[in-house]
């Protein structure tokens, strides 16, 4: 009976052996049959149950037979193991002869090359860029700003604050304010970053741009050289044919303090789509320092006074590349982004 047993058990191993298909299958059947508790083991703890004159054949038969399925166990897998190789030989496998495979190479965002522009524009101009913190003091980014406590602008709506005296800040004016605390006169530095405001996202908005802020203090700066900075500043990045008009506007760190549009590059100002028709497009803000900032700071408004100006980052790359949704510059739709 025992034998039969044996046979029977012998047969269904090789048949397993036979249809494994990878050398997993074949391990798995290792256990099932030569393992601790396989069928093999198994059969061997039955010898107890056999006569003393029995049990030495029987012991023989089970040890051929575990034998016999090692040894087609190893050549199954050898040649399992064989296949394998030569399919992945195969797959590996150069053609030399085929053309080289094509390299996707990236390239500077709409918003670098921006920035990468103006940086280049205001440094030829004598001007040195200066990056600051993004988390700021509320002192730096309002006191030092002419922005006290119960303005508008410290509306907690409008700010994303981390306790009373920490904010994620609204605008790089803060790095100016810390350059000027330095005391190391005279000043001629643009201060590009990204700020954080509690807008809502949509064409033109996001919680999180970028600026960038230039600032001038030196002894008889006037407001005249504000307005040949700005001009040369709009001729060299959207053409020499561009003109300038300044309009009366209030900013609380800046007296006076205007808006700069820039003739509309597209139509030379005679009025189309893209700037409404009205030949002028908007594009910063700007003043003189106000005096009370400087005494802030240290520096003595009678002996030094300054200009200061601000532009949205996104809206140069904007009008620059005739972008019509600023969402586009942070989709990383790659559809988009291949154009530039």
């Amino acid at each position: 009976m025992e034998n039969t047993k044996l046979e029977e058990l012998k047969k269904l191993a090789q048949e397993h052996i036979q249809n494994a298909k990878d050398t997993n299958a074949l391990n798995d059947i290792r256990v099932k049959y030569l393992g601790k508790k396989g069928e093999i083991t198994t059969m061997l703890k039955a010898m107890k149950d056999l006569s003393p004159e029995e049990r030495p054949k029987f012991g023989q038969m089970v040890n051929a037979i575990r034998e016999q399925i090692e040894t087609e166990l190893n050549q199954q897998m050898t040649e399992l193991q064989e296949k394998a190789k030569e399919v992945r030989m195969a797959a590996e496998t150069i053609d030399v002869t085929l053309p080289a495979k094509k390299m996707a190479y990236g390239h500077a965002h709409p918003n670098t090359r921006a920035l990468e522009e103006v940086e280049k524009i205001f440094v030829g101009m004598g001007y040195e860029v200066v990056e600051g913190p993004e988390v700021e003091y509320d002192e730096n980014n309002f006191e030092k700003l002419n922005i006290p406590a119960g303005h508008p602008a410290r509306d907690e709506q409008d700010t994303f604050y981390i306790n009373n005296n920490i904010l994620l800040r609204t605008q790089t004016s803060s790095v100016q304010a810390r350059v000027m605390e330095q005391g190391k006169l005279p000043i001629r530095m643009i201060c590009p970053g990204r700020v954080f405001r509690s807008d809502a996202v949509d064409a033109t908005h996001s919680p999180s741009f970028h600026q960038i802020e230039g600032l001038v203090i030196d002894k008889h700066v006037t407001f005249a050289d504000l307005k040949g900075t700005l001009d040369k500043f709009a001729k060299e990045l959207f053409g020499p044919d561009t003109k300038t008009k300044l309009r009366p506007h209030h900013f609380p760190f800046t007296e006076p303090s205007a808006e700069v549009d820039v003739s509309c590059f597209k139509c030379g100002g005679k009025g189309c789509r893209f700037c409404k028709g009205e030949g002028w497009i908007e594009i910063l803000g700007c003043g003189m320092v106000h005096p009370h900032v400087l005494e802030m700071c240290g520096i003595d408004p009678n002996v030094y006074q300054g200009f200061a100006f601000g532009v949205g980052l996104e809206r140069i790359a904007l009008l620059k590349y005739e972008i019509d949704d600023m969402r586009l510059l942070y989709e990383n739709d790659t559809r988009f982004l291949s154009q530039f």
